[in-house]
């Protein structure tokens, strides 16, 4: 029988994670929320953080150009706010793996175009 522990867990691109998010200022989102995670594992793994985008289930951001809309596997709505990048040290802000899991590159592909529309960053 093998006593190999399984690696620890890190931080993946396309994942959805909870991470604390106090202290906060002015309009910035507190406690605990979910993020869809843009950087990559290996930069995760190597720097200690974490970038990626907010999300929340709150509705009026239905309307919000800079949202996107993503359905859970039981019909709850979440909208990631792709105009609201965020860089947190991961294991310090606690974050965890969220139950929407990993695999999300599509919804990730869509906040990164709605992302370059504020920012331009493709343009050069």
């Amino acid at each position: 029988m093998s006593t190999r522990k399984s690696p620890p867990w890190v931080p993946e691109r396309g994942e959805i994670i909870f991470i604390q998010y106090n202290p906060q200022v002015g309009k910035e989102m507190p406690d605990d929320h979910p993020m869809l995670v843009m950087s990559m594992k290996a930069f995760a793994e190597r720097t200690g953080l974490v970038v990626g985008f907010p999300m929340t289930h709150a509705k009026y951001h239905a309307d919000n150009p800079f949202a996107i809309a993503a359905t859970g596997a039981k019909g709850e709505v979440g909208y990631v706010l792709a105009h609201e990048p965020k860089s947190f040290d991961w294991r310090q802000r606690n974050a965890r793996p969220h139950p929407w899991g990993t695999g999300h590159s599509k919804l990730l592909g869509s906040a990164l175009k709605r992302f370059d529309t504020v920012f331009a960053v493709c343009d050069h």
